[in-house]
């Protein structure tokens, strides 16, 4: 296996295993281990620099999550008399490719959770992930060696020995990329008293008020275009939630009107941020599109450049949950929140929305009563990471509970 980080020589994996069951120097680590929040504080102000979050936007969502105010308010859950939380203990983390920064959340939660950890990064991940590691690495000259100790990031390829040797020695697993990814690490089996954290294929949606949109001023509606176009955009689109349609609520001839001043804002925006499409993928675009339109699900397909794709649908029943390519957005209207309750499915993770009230968005999660959409968020939010994911509340699973009573 190829150390990442702590970068060194290659390293089999009954050495790495070896090296983590040892006693860290200066005690074993805790929730919230001050350690360990220290080198994430140093870590995130490497994100932070201007030179890295202007090459790679998405590090700055990061680095201000792991702030440490941000990170006293993850750790500052309810307590109750009696009752502790300890690590769980060794961590096993297999994050996608596609989505090449996400391993850093779940990671850095389990690490604030106290817990050694091993995370495989992929060997197709490249970009911002290789700038993750550099500032991972640059973070660690000045922490405390426990750092060192206890946590590691390896890249193998899909070697079913080191993957089954890893998941027999630890405590928890979590796997993310989609069924297939989920089904082939589960080949390899966990110790009797271990469990998985599954994140499996997920489908991803964003809801426009109709009223909401004609009551916003000019401002507040560019406002949500940016938004909306760093959910759908930021990741190419494959992000678990990022959007792959968008309804618009309400009558249908304000959603087109709404419809057609969004589409121009959009394309205002891109051409603002210098969205650059590269051949392959407008060429991706184009095939999915009219392969939506040929199997009957689509009235019209329209292309605004290759930046945009939009797809009228056939009926809103019919919304495709497939990856389509980066800007690729089937569209419906709906007469109502209720009628977008009916379409939902397990696998749909994330709603964004625009122009709703509060009150109508807990109703619209009462009628799904849990059996889909696990987040609803604001236009500009489906992609901040919370410790609230995928109907998860994650610290709660990389801990252990133990309670005393004399």
């Amino acid at each position: 296996m190829r150390r990442r980080f702590p970068a060194g020589p290659d390293v089999a994996v009954d050495e790495l295993l070896a090296g983590l069951s040892a006693e860290p120097s200066g005690g074993p680590l805790r929730v919230g281990d001050p350690r360990i929040v220290d080198f994430l504080v140093a870590f995130a102000r490497k994100l932070l620099a201007p030179a890295t979050a202007r090459r790679f936007p998405e590090l700055a969502s990061l680095g201000f999550f792991l702030r440490r105010g941000e990170i006293t308010k993850v750790l500052a859950g309810p307590s109750r008399a009696g009752v502790f939380r300890f690590p769980r203990g060794l961590v096993f983390h297999v994050p996608p490719a596609n989505v090449d920064t996400i391993f850093v959340y779940s990671w850095a939660l389990s690490a604030l959770a106290g817990n050694r950890n091993v995370v495989r990064i992929s060997p197709r991940s490249a970009g911002a992930a290789s700038a993750v590691v550099d500032a991972l690495n640059e973070a660690l000259a000045t922490a405390d060696p426990v750092v060192a100790q206890t946590q590691v990031m390896v890249t193998y390829d899909r070697d079913e020995s080191v993957t089954a040797a890893l998941s027999a020695a630890c405590d928890l697993r979590v796997i993310w990329g989609g069924d297939r990814a989920v089904t082939e690490v589960r080949r390899a089996p966990l110790a009797p008293h271990a469990r998985d954290v599954t994140f499996p294929d997920r489908a991803s949606f964003a809801a426009i008020s109709v009223d909401g949109w004609a009551a916003a001023s000019s401002s507040v509606r560019r406002d949500a275009v940016v938004g909306f176009y760093n959910d759908s955009y930021w990741f190419d689109q494959a992000a678990c939630a990022s959007p792959r349609a968008l309804f618009w609520v309400g009558d249908a001839a304000g959603a087109a009107r709404g419809r057609d001043e969004f589409l121009a804002l959009l394309s205002s925006v891109l051409a603002a941020k210098g969205h650059v499409v590269e051949p392959a993928m407008a060429v991706q675009k184009r095939v999915s599109a009219y392969g939506v339109a040929a199997d009957g699900h689509a009235r019209s397909v329209r292309f605004d450049g290759n930046a945009v794709a939009l797809l009228e649908l056939s009926s809103a029943a019919e919304v495709p949950r497939e990856w389509l390519g980066a800007g690729t957005f089937p569209l419906a209207t709906l007469p109502s929140l209720g009628a977008f309750a009916s379409l939902v499915e397990r696998k749909d993770q994330t709603l964004s929305v625009f122009g709703f009230s509060q009150e109508e968005l807990e109703s619209l999660a009462f009628d799904l009563a849990g059996r889909g959409i696990d987040r609803i968020v604001p236009f500009g939010s489906a992609l901040t990471f919370s410790p609230l994911w995928d109907g998860y509340d994650l610290l709660a699973e990389f801990t252990r509970l133990v309670t005393v009573k004399a």
